[in-house]
């Protein structure tokens, strides 16, 4: 079934209002009718099995059949600290960190990102950013949406960002991503058998890389660079 996110106020008890694209998109490109179903998402970790009652181009309502918590969301939630790139490519990693379950994304201006890119980030691109973010969530069957912040800079996003944190710097060769893991998960308190890793930032470059003087401007902040890894006869790089 086709899945939708809407805001928590189109659900009223158990009925379902949509309006406006997404009403017009399910009748002239999904071509739905009445009697048809759909999930209903409102990104509370809840989805909603609606069968549709009316429908046209601008509205479309429903009742509510069933309910049922989304159980697709990962354990560990990654957040991708992504330095601004060129054209499409910062939407690729917005479409497909989603599909693979980061819960959010902090566009970073870095000292290698160019005048376009940071005009790209200031500009209406935000809201076709977080378009495509919706339509990822939708068609890889996420119960909740990822966070999408406005652009910073990278000085800025060391100084606010909070747990484990890593940074992928290919002049790395002694840190990869398999072993910093392990060995997070290792550092258990005292009396306690080592958990799982609850939340993970990821750092990002831009196309050129972070420069040598962001990589040593916050050690404090960020506890592994990682770099390319052998183990096993496998490449575990975070590359």
């Amino acid at each position: 079934m086709h899945r939708f996110f809407v805001e928590p106020e189109a659900i009223a008890r158990n009925t379902v209002t949509i309006i406006g694209p997404q009403a017009r998109q399910m009748e002239e490109v999904l071509r739905l009718r009445p009697g048809d179903s759909i999930i209903v998402l409102d990104n509370s970790g809840w989805q909603y099995e609606v069968e549709i009652a009316d429908l046209d181009e601008a509205r479309a309502t429903g009742t509510v059949k069933g309910k049922s918590l989304v159980t697709t969301e990962p354990q560990t939630k990654i957040t991708v600290f992504q330095g601004l790139l060129k054209g499409e490519r910062f939407e690729y990693v917005l479409q497909k960190g989603t599909e693979l379950g980061v819960v959010g994304f902090v566009p970073v201006v870095c000292e290698r990102c160019v005048v376009g890119q940071i005009r790209e980030a200031s500009s209406g691109k935000w809201q076709r950013w977080q378009r495509i973010v919706v339509e990822a969530a939708e068609q890889s069957e996420r119960g909740k949406l990822p966070t999408l912040r406005p652009a910073v800079m990278f000085q800025q996003a060391c100084e606010n960002v909070r747990g484990f944190s890593v940074l992928a710097w290919e002049r790395e060769q002694a840190v990869g991503l398999r072993n910093t893991l392990r060995h997070r998960l290792q550092q258990a308190p005292k009396g306690k058998k080592p958990g799982r890793l609850f939340s993970l930032n990821l750092f990002v470059g831009p196309e050129g890389g972070f420069t040598p003087e962001e990589v040593q401007r916050d050690p404090q902040v960020i506890e592994a660079y990682l770099g390319s890894e052998e183990e096993d006869g496998d490449d575990a790089g975070a590359a």
